[in-house]
């Protein structure tokens, strides 16, 4: 109890300690307890994008919306911190999958996959990955029947496949996202690589 962390059916949990923290940070961008889709573009720094990356950032805001009343309120925001950096892999995959599942359909399509892709290097401005060929690589390996991965084909050929893994965690991470709020602060500009060395790298 108190400041040292809890582990609950093996699960690390957040501790009270660090929950009061973010509390306090949530409360002071967002007085009403509940956060606006403008709010949360506002605090990420991601306003005036292009279409593409205005989707993502939508179906971003939508994950966290879990009982999708529009806004976020603060104990969507803490289970998402709480899952994002502290969850084991094959939770943060469901949940990545939801977010890449733009229509809701339960599967992800060739195209979906391309666009979450291309937003997030906007995002980052990082085209280092041709975003064709990675799009075509994933569905190579562990699409099964060859038209849309299903949550199984998602999360097993993952699983399987540790080089694969690692980029999908590293180019999709969204620990930085989640780092940016629990800072309380505003970024112009999301670097994955500063993320991943300081986060990200302790969490996968």
């Amino acid at each position: 109890m108190g400041g040292k962390e809890s582990v609950a059916r093996g699960q690390t949990v957040i501790t009270a300690v660090q929950t009061h923290v973010w509390f306090r940070r949530f409360m002071t961008e967002c007085p009403s307890g509940l956060q606006t889709l403008h709010e949360f573009k506002a605090l990420l720094g991601l306003q005036g994008l292009n279409q593409r990356v205005n989707q993502y950032v939508d179906q971003l805001f939508n994950v966290f919306d879990k009982n999708k009343d529009g806004f976020i309120d603060f104990l969507e925001f803490i289970a998402a911190l709480n899952l994002v950096i502290q969850g084991k892999m094959d939770q943060k995959l469901k949940w990545y999958f939801k977010l890449y599942d733009a229509d809701g359909n339960g599967s992800i399509d060739r195209k979906e996959l391309l666009n979450i892709f291309m937003a997030i290097q906007a995002i980052n401005g990082q085209n280092t990955l041709n975003a064709q060929e990675f799009t075509n690589l994933v569905f190579k390996k562990i699409d099964v029947n060859n038209d849309e991965l299903t949550l199984e084909e998602f999360i097993s050929g993952l699983e399987k496949d540790q080089n694969l893994l690692e980029m999908i965690t590293k180019s999709f991470d969204l620990s930085h996202v989640l780092k940016a709020i629990q800072n309380g602060r505003k970024q112009d500009t999301l670097s994955f690589s500063s993320i991943n060395a300081g986060v990200g790298r302790d969490n996968f």
